[in-house]
């Protein structure tokens, strides 16, 4: 990446971020497990099936080879047959030392690990990975990495930074229930049940059908709320996370948010809206600033997690913020100087 201006993040997708604009982003090496995306140019892979991705008909400039990724929990039961995973004669290790060379050679500084729900195995693997082939990692996923104090400890000794986990949308369901929570908390009103039901087409709901990969999910997503609640609700006064999978929608996201509580003076309530979000572009929006976060950390050599940025990006990060503080607070972290921003990281344990 090239650095240009000194801008600093203003909004999500934003056009700068500590200097570097989304188009300095460069694709250098890719993983996958499907069949039909290794040895393809990542140009062709991404429109394989089963990704709908739709926003361009075409790319350019993304002629990098897909190499193989190890399988390991990474492909639920109803999404088997759909992704098609290759049937691999190498070993983990081989795959391990392959995708560190890999990074290695084309000088991979940041990895953005976008497994499917419940991968843990697999998110694991590439957290070592990135350990061994030292770059940063952005961790899209409700595997807890960053905001685990072993791994988060790992990254630090070795100063690479992190940011995660479980990206945020730009505008979806879990920062506008968050937004509606945290506005009833200023209001001075009682929050006293809520949910957040949410449906979809594309393969990640489908993955989510299988329930025993929706432990981390539902939990990084109900601690998004309950953090900015005045008071946290018990368990069965709470539910939010996937419901279901419905084929036609296809990368369209439906959720349904309710709020129950009481008012001044113990007057009850309700509030229930729709977002209805192409799922994949309203995550995009807030990868493409984790990527130059984390990259601007690489050229300061900070390591460990990204505590500002993981708040302001990430559903579950190290240390929840308010959505507000978080902002101004990594703005902040891009404005300081290298040599404060070192000195006040060497001072923080990880949480």
């Amino acid at each position: 990446m090239r650095r240009e201006g000194q801008g600093v993040a203003a909004e999500l997708g934003n056009r700068s971020v500590g200097g570097y604009k989304i188009e300095d982003i460069r694709f250098v090496s890719a993983f996958d497990v499907g069949s039909n995306k290794i040895g393809k140019p990542l140009g062709e892979a991404i429109y394989e099936p089963p990704n709908t991705v739709n926003w361009t008909p075409s790319v350019s400039g993304l002629d990098v080879t897909v190499k193989e990724s190890p399988v390991l929990d990474g492909v639920g039961i109803f999404v088997d047959n759909k992704i098609r995973p290759i049937k691999s004669r190498r070993s983990v290790r081989e795959l391990h030392d392959s995708a560190v060379d890999e990074l290695r050679r084309t000088k991979t500084e940041v990895l953005v690990n976008y497994l499917p729900v419940g991968s843990q195995k697999a998110t694991e693997f590439w957290a070592e990975v990135a350990l061994e082939a030292r770059v940063g990692m952005v961790n899209c996923m409700p595997v807890f990495i960053a905001s685990d104090a072993r791994w988060a400890a790992r990254f630090k000794k070795r100063g690479l930074p992190i940011i995660g986990d479980d990206v945020k949308g730009v505008v979806g369901a879990t920062i506008v229930h968050r937004t509606l929570a945290r506005l009833c908390a200023e209001r001075g009103v009682e929050v006293t049940k809520t949910y957040q039901i949410n449906v979809g087409g594309n393969t990640d709901f489908l993955n989510m059908k299988e329930q025993s990969r929706l432990e981390s999910k539902r939990t990084s997503k109900t601690e998004a709320v309950q953090t900015v609640l005045a008071d946290r609700l018990p368990a069965d006064r709470i539910y939010v996370g996937p419901s279901d999978f419905i084929p036609y929608l296809g990368n369209t996201k439906i959720a349904f948010i309710r709020i129950e509580g009481r008012m001044f003076p113990g007057v009850p309530f309700n509030m229930e809206m729709r977002l209805e979000v192409d799922d994949k572009a309203n995550s995009a929006g807030v990868v493409v600033d984790a990527v130059r976060y984390c990259k601007v950390a690489v050229d300061r050599k900070i390591g460990g997690p990204l505590i500002e940025a993981s708040a302001w990006l990430m559903k579950h990060p190290p240390s929840p913020m308010s959505d507000d503080d978080a902002r101004v607070r990594a703005e902040a972290w891009v404005r300081s100087p290298r040599t404060k921003r070192n000195k006040a990281m060497n001072r923080r344990s990880p949480q």
